[in-house]
């Protein structure tokens, strides 16, 4: 095996002092010690405070060290503790930092706050121009004329309790030795044309955006709340899949057509799991028979092709943030039931025969590719997984089903959680390409996102090549959208990061304000990361992520030893690794950055000798 930087040891660095945090310039630290490249951003975030008979700025940035000089035009009104946006003007080494005031947001106390703060960090677009929402309000509800007539067939939403928009209804009947479905999607492409100014607006959102307390939508709620959602009973224009399975759960056939649906019912996860587990309401008794009980026979014949593909299984809880009167009430963990891998089931199989489908007629095809492992990653894994005595099969016969096993091996035992999160950092991340490459985590071939054209742009793009390719309206992909496709694919796979990470900062600085009142209270934790400023340890209770930082560590010289993923002390031979469980305290939770401070109390499975006395280091040791 080839020998990278990773593999080699670092130099020991000092605790019982104060490090520096903060990554080099352009730079910053993940949570598994390594160092990402970012982009330098000329807006600063941050709380107005007073500075003699000026203002200063103070980032709301973790990263940012010190506050910045605010010049503030006449025509603003300010008042400490207002949430502000700013562009950076002076910020060199030699001079005090200046920026110049753009924007007052709100007041950091309200209970908007935090997404209004992520939303303005992450440069989230949260408002739509008026051209937009006048062609919005001026959308009609479809007439049938050309379109199929699906209102009979018994489909029915099943989404979160707290949704809104409901993009997709499935319906499911007995085939033989097989079975029919039907993914009906709403049917987006009709109110959204290409260059419009909705489409231009969802274009530059790429996706929506979600928080605990709000949503940014990529659609004006006219849209997404309305004629484009499938509530139930009122007809709907769709695009619905015809899928026809094989006794052994494989795609055989399929058929898209653009039609009208009338949802039968709104049902929640929970609601359909109760009603399939015999405690079924008032809403669902009358759909167990003919409706639940065929949609879930379809899903345990896709459950077995998904089995025999062999896909990547992670167990990786999601955390659900409560809020109740614009305060956190609890942290808990999303339940996971069988409805919820019926709905994934059914859309990744629509997903499937869309990518098929247009690739199949010679049509473009934006397709949803995620690429196996880089040797550098799989490395990585490989010296993380020796320490727990886990080998991982050579790179060249790597199949998603090996690193399942692995899983479910670990499944039960004190490193199944961060045998997953180890082995979702190993993974490529998922992108839009019109260059297929097949998907790695599903073991598919094709697969194209189509199901959710409400929040993703991608999947608006597949309708619209559907429609064409299909021949199913003149409101098809244009020639335009198809030279510029590897454009559009480039766009919204940046828009889906730069939500997903404003969703992750909105969720810790949740969890802060949760925990802020409980600094000085210990917990039972594990070692989460590594790195040579120090670790960092997930809170068992609540999943809530800290910094131990390395001067809070018995005073030692740590070396850094990236293949054990640990800290270990020279002179003590003390050792920190990742997966150890420790119980520490909470010492700091920051509600500004929303960054928490732990401090070890205590730890186990840590090994610790004690030599005869340690000469001391000389002058040449320290510096290093």
């Amino acid at each position: 095996m080839k020998t990278s930087s990773r593999s080699k040891r670092s130099k020991p660095v000092k605790s019982g002092r104060k490090p520096n945090l903060k990554p080099k310039r352009g730079a910053k630290a993940d949570r598994g010690g390594g160092v990402r490249e970012r982009e330098e951003s000329s807006r600063v975030v941050g709380v107005i405070a007073r500075a003699g008979t000026g203002w200063r700025l103070q980032s709301t940035n973790r990263r940012e060290r010190g506050d910045y000089t605010l010049h503030v035009k006449p025509k603003f009104h300010l008042e400490e503790g207002l949430i502000a946006v700013a562009e950076k003007t002076h910020s060199q080494r030699w001079r005090a930092r200046e920026a110049k005031l753009i924007e007052v947001l709100g007041d950091i106390n309200s209970p908007r706050a935090v997404s209004l703060i992520a939303i303005a960090t992450h440069d989230i677009p949260d408002e739509f121009p008026k051209e937009a929402i006048a062609e919005a309000d001026a959308a009609q509800p479809v007439a049938l004329g050309n379109r199929t007539d699906l209102r009979q067939i018994p489909l029915v939403t099943i989404d979160g309790a707290d949704a809104r928009d409901f993009d997709d209804a499935v319906f499911a009947e007995s085939d033989g030795d097989g079975w029919h479905l039907i993914v009906a999607i709403a049917d987006v492409a009709h109110y959204v044309r290409p260059n419009s100014a909705l489409d231009k607006t969802a274009f530059e959102r790429g996706n929506s955006t979600y928080f605990p307390d709000r949503v940014v939508p990529m659609l004006p709620e006219a849209l997404s709340n309305e004629l484009c959602s499938l509530k139930p009973h009122v007809d709907r224009a769709c695009l619905a899949a015809h899928l026809w399975l094989d006794k052994a759960g494989e795609l055989t056939r399929w058929q898209f057509v653009r039609g009208v649906m009338r949802s039968h019912a709104r049902l929640t996860y929970e609601q359909a799991q109760a009603a399939i587990d015999g405690k079924a309401d008032v809403v669902a008794r009358p759909l167990v028979e003919t409706v639940l009980k065929p949609l879930y026979g379809a899903f345990r014949c896709l459950l077995h092709a998904r089995g025999k593909r062999g896909t990547l299984e992670l167990d990786l809880p999601e955390r659900k943030v409560e809020i109740e009167d614009g305060k956190v009430k609890a942290i808990k963990i999303r339940e996971r039931l069988d409805s919820h891998r019926l709905i994934e089931e059914f859309m990744i199989t629509a997903n499937v025969a869309a990518a098929a489908q247009l690739e199949g007629k010679g049509g473009v095809c934006l397709y949803r590719v995620h690429d196996k492992p880089t040797e550098m990653k799989l490395e990585g894994l490989r010296d993380f997984l020796d320490t727990l005595g886990i080998s991982l099969v050579p790179e060249k016969q790597l199949h998603p089903r090996f690193l399942t096993q692995i899983l479910e091996n670990a499944a039960g035992g004190p490193h199944a959680q961060v045998v997953n999160e180890m082995m979702l950092r190993s993974q490529s991340q998922a992108v839009y390409s019109p260059e297929n490459i097949g998907h790695f985590g599903l073991a598919l071939a094709k697969y194209a996102h189509f199901t959710s054209p409400i929040r993703r742009y991608a999947d608006l793009v597949v309708h619209r090549g559907l429609i064409r390719a299909c021949k199913l309206g003149e409101d098809g992909l244009t020639e335009r959208e198809i030279e510029k496709l590897e454009d559009i694919a480039a766009h919204i796979s940046t828009t889906e990061r730069r939500s997903a990470a404003a969703e992750r900062d909105a969720v810790d600085r949740f969890i802060t304000l949760f925990m802020a009142d409980r600094v000085g209270a210990t917990f039972s934790a594990r070692i989460s990361g590594v790195a040579r400023f120090g670790l960092f340890a997930r809170m068992d209770e609540t999943g809530a992520d800290g910094i131990i930082p390395l001067n809070s560590l018995p005073d030692d010289y740590y070396f850094h030893d990236e293949k054990r993923q640990a800290l270990v002390g020279r002179r003590t031979k003390k050792v920190y690794q990742l997966a150890q469980p420790v119980t520490v305290k909470l010492t700091q939770a920051d509600r500004l950055t929303g960054s928490m401070a732990l401090e070890i109390i205590e730890e186990e499975g840590t090994a610790s000798s004690s030599p005869a006395k340690a000469r001391k280091p000389n002058r040449r040791q320290r510096s290093r």
